[in-house]
């Protein structure tokens, strides 16, 4: 049984980490804390100028790897060159998403595709090409960053909103399916989060969270003890507007 607790500054060494969407926004933020805690980290996304500069700043412990989650395939691949080049993986982060936001009779069958295949289907392919590898490293983490428009959804949201709830009946499912591999698997719901995603104007409002906000909980989620798991965390602003 995989008893380890990472509790300190370091103790992530050893530790590798797949961060999707990790060249921006709350990924990077992610990927920035998790490297800093001594991890080596994978990040993917599909803007190969977008992953440079993140792979430039974030350092020599990264592996940036042009993947769109998609697609079945680059999922595989994207796994696979994650534990070719590292010799394992430990903590799945699937962080890769779009908001397209619009009512359900002006939305377009392709957007309504890209929505929910990156959003839920994605999240699917990359845990079904991770779990074989986090059973051989003897557990690990899988983290799947969702939203509160999962549990209260909103007009001109249809979409994204039903791409969230089933991200988060997804997670609660594969929890109970490899919690006895030692797997432990935890859907992470931020409300209003300053990266430019939200809807409308004022994403950068100071009133909303930050996307380290994010990190920090993901950081805390691993270096949890080994006999707890906390399989949902929701994330709001602590002040927001009125």
């Amino acid at each position: 049984m995989n008893t380890t607790s990472p509790t300190s500054e370091g103790a992530l060494a050893g530790k590798v980490a797949l961060v999707t969407g990790g060249s921006r926004g709350i990924g990077f933020a992610i990927a920035r804390v998790l490297t800093s805690h001594g991890a080596s980290a994978v990040i993917s996304g599909r803007s190969s100028k977008d992953l440079e500069g993140a792979h430039a700043e974030l350092g020599p412990r990264t592996l940036a790897v042009e993947a769109d989650v998609r697609d079945p395939e680059d999922a595989e691949r994207l796994v696979h060159d994650a534990v070719g080049h590292f010799g394992g993986l430990d903590v799945v982060v699937n962080n890769a998403g779009v908001g397209l936001f619009g009512n359900v009779e002006a939305m377009s069958v392709a957007d309504w595709h890209t929505i929910v295949e990156t959003n839920l289907s994605g999240v699917f392919y990359c845990c079904r090409a991770a779990i074989p590898h986090l059973k051989e490293r003897g557990g690990g983490w899988i983290i799947n960053v969702s939203s509160l428009a999962g549990s209260n959804p909103f007009a001109g949201g249809a979409a994204y909103c039903a791409s969230k709830a089933g991200l988060d009946a997804f997670s609660e499912a594969l929890m109970q399916e490899v919690r006895h591999d030692d797997i432990r698997v935890s859907c992470v719901a931020p409300g209003s989060v300053a990266t430019g995603f939200s809807r409308g104007a004022g994403s950068a409002a100071d009133w909303k969270i930050q996307p380290e906000d994010v990190a920090q909980v993901v950081l805390d989620l691993i270096r949890m003890p080994a006999r707890s798991l906390p399989s949902r965390v929701e994330l709001r602003p602590s002040r927001p507007r009125k």
